[in-house]
């Protein structure tokens, strides 16, 4: 019997397709017959799947935007400590401002300023490293933090996309170490950051909570206690040692905190997303973790102690050195969590303006990192159902403290202008759903707004 193999190979030349039959017998005689040209259509350029914004769209006439402002800036949810900036992203120009120059208190729309530092003091593709080096006896590993909170103890994340896992990791120290080396203990090293473990300005009930946890090197799943829950440990350190102690296949070791010995061979390493994805998450999900853990690596970039007071020292000076004015500004964190800081809102709308309109390029993935009302983060379940508005015209981050309600990012109005804004209500004595109900309508009716 004679078995036939048939190829067929097309070659593309000059946007020609030619069809080759290449047949091989058990004999393996060669034959091969051209078949007729056939030509491929001219596809074209691809057209864009969004549309850009127009160049000529209205503005918003500043009196008549404040004509529909004010009134809802007065609504007794938001309290009588009020400060507001909506500003023309094409042109720079604010169209309204209500106090935006006063020191406010930020809560979370402080990862904005967070998010800028560090976007602007490290190259965005950069990477947090976690690495496992040997102890000082045969059975003992160091888990050396790094300062990435993201390791994660599940393949993959629950939170993180594109986290490091601890799976990975233990898989290396397994082939690195001395085969049928049992591990008997696991060091955690801590060291790269100093001092407190919170900040001034937090709660007593802060760390540990279900949105912050004590700051540390070393952590995984985000210091959360059990992957993708919100509850957050007292422990971060301990709990990414017995982490690894788990992957190692080694959950009887001992775990201890201490430092690694000097010129430890390393034996695993690991890396987090780029720094650009870190932010677009710290920002999305408003982690308190994530972005102390990305104002500490500003402070180390720039010579500053891995601390709290290093990190707000840190930002404040890249953000400086960026261009950007700070004055008004007093930080204690990364992350907002503090009561004690004070940033205007002018300060917040400069800085979405200058990564909408390209002065600070580097700073583009906090327009990505924001949340979009009605569909995603922590507006998700804040859009409305008009579809000239929702989702996707209102982008923002949110900010929640006791007393303290904030919304800063970017709207495009219904005729396709570009704004940014931040409302910064810091003396709320209402609920919170009250005050985010009334920040939502400010929102609205900047989407809605013709305003001329």
């Amino acid at each position: 019997m004679v078995l036939l193999a048939v190829l067929v190979v097309v070659l593309v030349v000059g946007g020609v397709a030619t069809l080759f039959i290449v047949s091989r017998d058990d004999a393996a005689t060669p034959e091969v017959a051209a078949a007729a040209s056939a030509s491929l259509p001219n596809l074209g350029s691809p057209t864009p799947v969004l549309a850009a914004l127009s160049s000529d769209a209205p503005a918003p006439a500043p009196d008549a935007l404040a004509a529909e402002l004010t009134p809802l800036l007065a609504s007794p949810a938001l309290g009588t400590g009020v400060s507001a900036e909506v500003v023309d992203v094409a042109t720079g120009n604010s169209l309204f401002d209500q106090d935006g120059a006063a020191p406010s208190t930020p809560a979370s729309t402080a990862k904005l300023l967070t998010s800028v530092a560090v976007l602007t003091t490290l190259d965005p593709s950069d990477t947090l490293e976690t690495k496992v080096v040997a102890g000082t006896d045969p059975g003992q590993v160091v888990l050396v933090g790094g300062g990435d909170p993201t390791l994660s103890t599940t393949s993959p994340s629950r939170t993180y996309p594109g986290a490091p896992t601890m799976a990975d990791l233990a898989t290396q120290v397994l082939a690195a170490v001395p085969a049928g080396t049992a591990i008997t203990s696991v060091v955690v090293d801590n060291s790269l950051y100093t001092g407190p473990l919170t900040a001034s300005g937090w709660g007593a009930g802060d760390a540990p909570s279900s949105y912050a946890a004590p700051v540390t090197a070393t952590a995984v799943d985000g210091a959360r206690v059990t992957p993708g829950a919100d509850a957050r440990s007292g422990q971060p350190g301990i709990d990414a040692g017995a982490a690894l102690a788990d992957a190692l296949g080694a959950p009887g070791a001992a775990i201890t905190l201490g430092t690694a010995p000097a010129g430890a061979k390393t034996l695993g390493t690991v890396h987090s997303a780029p720094i650009a994805r870190l932010v677009e998450q710290a920002l999305s999900q408003s982690d308190n973790m994530l972005a102390e853990a990305l104002s500490r690596q500003v402070a180390i970039a720039r010579n500053l102690p891995a601390s709290f007071e290093g990190s707000a020292q840190g930002v404040i000076a890249a953000l400086k050195a960026a261009g950007v004015d700070t004055s008004g500004v007093q930080l204690f964190d990364g992350s907002g969590l503090s009561q004690s800081d004070r940033v205007p809102v002018t300060l917040l709308t400069k800085l979405i303006t200058d990564a909408a309109d390209g002065t600070l390029p580097e700073a583009a993935p906090i327009l990505s990192g924001l949340a979009v009302a009605g569909y995603d983060g922590t507006l998700a379940d804040r859009g409305d159902d008009d579809p000239a508005t929702a989702p996707g015209a209102v982008r923002a981050k949110t900010g929640t403290l006791l007393g303290v309600n904030g919304l800063a990012g970017t709207v495009v109005t219904e005729d396709g202008r570009l704004l940014a804004f931040a409302i910064l209500a810091d003396d709320a004595t209402g609920s919170v759903a009250g005050a985010e109900s009334a920040l939502d309508e400010v929102a609205t009716t900047l989407a809605e707004c013709g305003c001329r």
